[in-house]
This record gives C-alpha cells, sequence and structure tokens, in this order.
C-alpha cells in the first residue's frame, strides 16, 4: 500500500514541525523586541529601602554655598534665554539627633579656579571652612558624583586623612578617580583609594534611617541621587547634577554645555522621572545641587537650614 506520505498534497508531522519552527521564528522576528529603559527607578522602592534600616529618621536638611559660577543660562538649559544666571556651588547636610551626613564635601580654592576656565569667580572662605570643618564632625560622607565640585573635599586637603575613612564612594566613582578624574588634582592612587569604603550596588541602597542611594549613571557613569525622608514625613530628592536649573526639570530640557560629556538618553530619562515626581508628590522636594534661585526659595520657607551644624 501507497504511504501516505508520498501523495499530493499531504504534508509529513516532520515537514510540519520544520515549517511551525520556521512560521514561529518569524513571527519572532517580526514582533517588536522589548527594548531596556535608557534608566527607571521607583519612588515606592525607594521608600522601602529608605525604611530598612531601623532608627530614628533625620530631623533637618541643611545647605551651604561656598562658591558660585557665573554662567549664562541656556547652558544650564537647552534652549533658555542666554541671561545671567548664578550656579551656585553647594554641600547638603542630614541632620540626626545624634549626629549628622554630610551629601558632597565642595572643594578648595584650587579646584574652584579650575571651573572658572580662565575667569575669577566668586569663592567664600569663611563658607569653604564651615564645610570642612562640618565634614571633620560628620558621622559619615556620601558624594552624588565623582566631579571636583563634589568631590574634593573629601579626596585632598589638610584633614583628608581624617575624613577619607568615613566616606563611601561607589566602585564606579572610584574608577574615576583612579583612572579618568575630571582634573589632575583629584586623582587618587590605589594607596589612597584603600583609605576609603567602596560600595557595589544595582539600583538601591540603603544608608542610614530615612535614606536611600540611587544609582542615577548619566552626568557622569558614578552619579547617584539621595532620597531623604524626615521624622516630620517631609521628603527630600537631592539629584546631583541630572539637571543644573530646575527649569530644565520643569521643561525636561538638558543641558547645553559643550563641555560636558553624558549619557543624552539616561539623562533624559531622569529629568521625565523627576519631572513627575515634582508635579504630582506635594511632599516631595527634588533639588538641584546648582539652582541658586532654587535655593533661594527653599531657604526662604525654611524647607531647607541655612548654615551647618
Amino acid at each position: 500500500m501507497e504511504s501516505n506520505m508520498n501523495k499530493p498534497g499531504i504534508i509529513s508531522i516532520a515537514a510540519l514541525l520544520v515549517l511551525a519552527a520556521a512560521c514561529g521564528a518569524a513571527a519572532q522576528a517580526e514582533q517588536p523586541q522589548p527594548q531596556t529603559p535608557a534608566w527607571s527607578a521607583s519612588l515606592g522602592e525607594i521608600r522601602r529601602v529608605a525604611a530598612m534600616l531601623p532608627g530614628q529618621r533625620p530631623l533637618r536638611i541643611n545647605m551651604l554655598k561656598f562658591a558660585e559660577s557665573r554662567r549664562t543660562k541656556n547652558f544650564s538649559v537647552q534652549g533658555a534665554p542666554a541671561e545671567p544666571s548664578v550656579q551656585a556651588r553647594t554641600v547638603f547636610q542630614i541632620v540626626y539627633r545624634d549626629g549628622t551626613v554630610m551629601v558632597d564635601a565642595g572643594m578648595d580654592e584650587p579646584v574652584h579656579k579650575f571651573f572658572g576656565r580662565g575667569v575669577a569667580e566668586p569663592y567664600f572662605p569663611d563658607a569653604a571652612r564651615e564645610v570642612e570643618r562640618a565634614l571633620r564632625g560628620a558621622r559619615s560622607i556620601v558624594v552624588t558624583h565623582e566631579h571636583g565640585d563634589h568631590v574634593a573635599g573629601a579626596v585632598r586637603g589638610a584633614f583628608v586623612d581624617e575624613i577619607a575613612p568615613k566616606t563611601l564612594l561607589t566602585r564606579t566613582q572610584m574608577e574615576t578617580l583612579l583612572a579618568a578624574p575630571q582634573m589632575p588634582e583629584i586623582k587618587l592612587t590605589p594607596a589612597m583609594a584603600a583609605r576609603y569604603h567602596i560600595v557595589d550596588y544595582d539600583k538601591y541602597l540603603p544608608y542610614g534611617a530615612g535614606i536611600a542611594l540611587i544609582k542615577a549613571p548619566g552626568h557622569t557613569p558614578g552619579s547617584q541621587m539621595v532620597y531623604v525622608v524626615l521624622e516630620s514625613g517631609r521628603e527630600y530628592l537631592l539629584a546631583g547634577d541630572a539637571t543644573w536649573h530646575m527649569d530644565g526639570v520643569r521643561l525636561m530640557k538638558g543641558k547645553d554645555a559643550p563641555w560636558v560629556n553624558e549619557d543624552k538618553p539616561a539623562v533624559m530619562a531622569q529629568l521625565q522621572w523627576l519631572n513627575e515626581l515634582d508635579r504630582t508628590e506635594k511632599n516631595l522636594f527634588v533639588i538641584a545641587s546648582h539652582d541658586e534661585d532654587q535655593h533661594k526659595q527653599l531657604l526662604d520657607r525654611k524647607i531647607l537650614g541655612g548654615r551647618l551644624e
């Protein structure tokens, strides 16, 4: 008897399987493949991480400006008018009942001159000494990123041997300071690097009662944000240099400074997230490190304290 497999119009099971596999592969190829987002974060997860460590939450956050850069606003916010704008150089101090945590470490005047690019810009020695005093008295120090105006106070100076052992740097921040620092003055050697606490983390890291670190590469490879919730329930998001001015968040516009080399898709994703938080979370204050206009408003409203303790 003749096998059906040899009759016209009859397809063998093996052939069907081959055809099905081919069709499946073609269909899969036609399906849009999910793309990994440039960057993402969840405020709900961040809040949970900040609650992981026991203890009383912070009481308040202070800020101090120790220097200024004078640049037109269009450098900070793409498409903004070329009108005068002050970039404040700042540090933040998170105050607990039994101690303080410093966010960013300031810089000395030689490092400050790097940012003037040949132009003398305001530097306030008395405020810089207050920053140094606060660093020496802090329980711990963390930096939003590895640029000189944020990290120099923790990697050079008369008291660096005292400050370094209580300073936490991420692995990426340290790698940059070792191999490709923004300027020679903040370059570390392996022997110097051994003094610091180095951490790796995926997305979020608890860093004390009421504090969470948020990995946010973009402005630099080692950039991170700092979320803080106080005993009162008020929330803060210290956004570092994801934007230089809050108009960048409000308008979702990046920087337009030719000397800045950023991961633009990641920065744009961060600006979109910060924009949503700024619009919808009325108890949360997104703070840009360099926005003089925003700082004045927050100081006037007592949202930030204006001196270091």
